[in-house]
């Protein structure tokens, strides 16, 4: 008991404080949170293992009304602090041309970064020289991925998805730059909703980052709110499928001594969980929030790139 109200008061006393760690505890949960040989030495989808025939049929039973909530940033078009590289739309044909009937375009997109939505294929990252599942980093060369690309995800996701709202828990519009989201509190949103995390689960980490750039501009890149290392084992424990969330997941500054992206890193290197970057989860929250309801099915696809490192993608919530 003594012990217990110990642990208590000391988790008390960190809330919201930050918690640095080494490379030394980094190195450490690159193997406590392995999958790697999981699934045998040769895979190259990690998780999405986890989404199976049975959970897709259980997922779809989370239909009961039919609305569908797209979980994408319309294409942004601007350059701004944090869209260096704006999506860019050329109109090969319009009614500019004299006599055109019929209208084209070409589209030129650099998924990666903090502002167009997109899945991480896990050839995206590495560590220490290898990738998932000991896949050296000479797997990625000029000509794309040979392996774990994002074309393995081809046949698209289908599962029940988990919104965690971490303003709504914290009742603030949104979470400011640098605020780390911590393993205790994704124990008080479960507890709050009474809605669990479980193996197969798609879920999304909001921190309101486009209801406050919607107020206030553009995050200063060297600060984001996120998640702190420290919850990767929280989501390593429920068994994700896959981490989603409307900016890049991590905390920055990371907290962890050397390591700019530590969720990335272990999510995509050591437990094989493919991310979900810079979704908009605004209108999610908000139907969310009318129903009080947190689970949904997700489905989405990303686009067949075969040695794709990632790709644009647009999620679709169904409640």
């Amino acid at each position: 008991m003594k012990a217990t109200l110990v642990l208590f008061l000391m988790a008390g006393s960190l809330a919201g404080q930050p918690r640095p760690a080494t490379t030394a505890d980094f190195d450490r949960w690159m193997k406590e949170l392995s999958n790697w040989g999981r699934w045998g030495a040769r895979d190259e989808i990690g998780t999405l293992n986890l989404i199976t025939p049975a959970s897709r049929l259980a997922a779809a039973k989370l239909v009961r009304e039919g609305v569908a909530i797209s979980l994408s940033r319309d294409a942004d078009k601007e350059k701004a602090p944090d869209n260096s590289r704006p999506f860019i739309q050329e109109m090969l044909a319009s009614s500019e041309k004299p006599g055109a009937e019929i209208f084209t375009d070409s589209f030129t997109v650099a998924p990666h970064g903090i502002a167009h939505t997109h899945m991480d294929a896990l050839c995206h990252f590495s560590y220490k020289g290898q990738q998932y599942n000991g896949v050296p980093i000479a797997n990625v060369t000029n000509k794309g991925a040979a392996h774990m690309n994002i074309e393995i995800a081809r046949t698209g996701i289908f599962a029940r998805g988990v919104l965690i709202d971490v303003p709504e828990l914290k009742d603030v519009a949104y979470l400011e730059p640098g605020a780390a989201i911590y393993p205790e509190d994704l124990d008080a949103w479960e507890k709050k909703t009474g809605v669990h995390i479980r193996s197969g689960d798609v879920v999304f980490i909001r921190t309101g980052r486009w209801a406050r750039r919607a107020e206030k501009g553009p995050w200063n890149l060297a600060e984001r709110a996120g998640l702190h290392a420290s919850c990767v084992r929280w989501l390593h424990q429920r068994d994700i499928a896959i981490l989603g969330s409307d900016a890049s997941s991590d905390v920055r500054p990371s907290q962890v001594e050397g390591i700019d992206q530590p969720v990335h890193t272990l999510a995509l290197v050591a437990m094989g969980t493919p991310i979900l970057d810079n979704c908009n989860l605004e209108d999610l929250s908000q139907e969310a929030r009318k129903r009080h309801r947190w689970d949904f099915l997700l489905t989405t696809s990303p686009l067949a790139i075969p040695g794709g490192t990632g790709s644009p993608l647009n999620p679709i919530a169904i409640f």
